[in-house]
């Protein structure tokens, strides 16, 4: 992973130094929603997500490179349950720490993500089960690529592709892949978004809409075949206080695929399998409201 980002971060300076003249910059902020969705699925109640993000701009920011870590404290992450096995009490504190990385060149992005949950497990241990060893551990690393119209064209178009290349990403076992030994077999989960924002410079209020899907069997979506997995609205109204900018939203998504899927398999739509999952996880119309605080 060193190796990794020390090859891209050589990358971009090449490409900065070769273009323009670079400026450091920075997002530092954080958020606090009533409820944590991502990509359409539920995957807390009330939660803090700070970030910050350190890097380069170039040619009026149409050339970025940014590198840092998004975070997610829930109030779902600290309980005290009871194992639905033996009845045994435990508690678990689950918070979520990302390490991201992306460069955009004139609306153009690439970029990774590494999702990493506090349970006890390595921060970047990507064994899996087709080494025959359980997979305990839930993180995950997907790369993405994707196109925004705004940077040329002024237009708040975008489109994003990712697909997780590392982690616990396996599909069930068929009856070959038992056969072979084989606990399951990487389902390289991937998804698609399409998205536009409109934003009112006037009154600083921004109306979005995304459209995502993925496109064949995924444990993380929870889908078996190609599936509609969210449609997303949200407004997003913006307050300039000088020194900082404040931000109030609210998002609504459905998850068509959800619509048909039995209401009540337990294992659909969960984001993080875990003893003792909570119903949250398995809704298919989501929403939230939040407030966020950006330096």
């Amino acid at each position: 992973m060193k190796k990794v980002l020390v090859l891209v971060t050589a990358l971009v300076a090449v490409v900065l130094s070769a273009k323009a003249e670079a400026e450091f910059a920075y997002e530092a902020g954080a958020e606090i929603v009533s409820s944590y969705i991502w990509r359409g699925q539920n995957n807390g109640a009330l939660s803090f997500q700070p970030e910050v993000l350190l890097g380069f701009d170039a040619e009026d920011e149409k050339i970025q490179f940014r590198i840092g870590a998004w975070g997610n404290i829930g109030a779902s992450d600290w309980k005290f349950k009871k194992d639905q096995n033996d009845g045994t009490e435990f508690t678990r504190f689950m918070p979520e720490v990302d390490v991201i990385g992306s460069f955009s060149f004139f609306g153009a992005s690439v970029g990774f993500n590494h999702y990493y949950y506090c349970d006890g497990s390595n921060f970047f241990s990507w064994k899996g089960v087709n080494e025959n060893i359980l997979n305990e551990n839930s993180s995950t690393t997907e790369v993405w690529a994707g196109y925004s119209f705004d940077a040329l064209f002024g237009v708040g178009a975008y489109i994003n592709w990712y697909t997780t290349v590392a982690g616990n990403d396996y599909n069930a076992p068929t009856a070959d892949d038992i056969l072979n030994g084989l606990l399951g077999r990487r389902a390289w989960s991937s998804y698609l978004e399409i998205g536009y924002d409109y934003t009112i410079e006037s009154i600083g209020l921004t109306l979005g809409a995304q459209l995502g899907m993925s496109p064949w069997e995924s444990p993380l979506y929870g889908n078996e075949k190609f599936a509609v997995t969210n449609i997303a609205v949200k407004i997003d109204k913006e307050f300039d206080l000088g020194a900082c900018t404040l931000n109030l939203f609210a998002l609504g998504s459905l998850n068509p695929d959800g619509m048909v899927t039995d209401k009540n398999d337990p294992g659909y739509n969960v984001f993080v399998n875990e003893v003792g999952y909570d119903k949250l996880y398995n809704q298919k119309l989501n929403g939230t409201i939040g407030l966020g605080i950006w330096f």
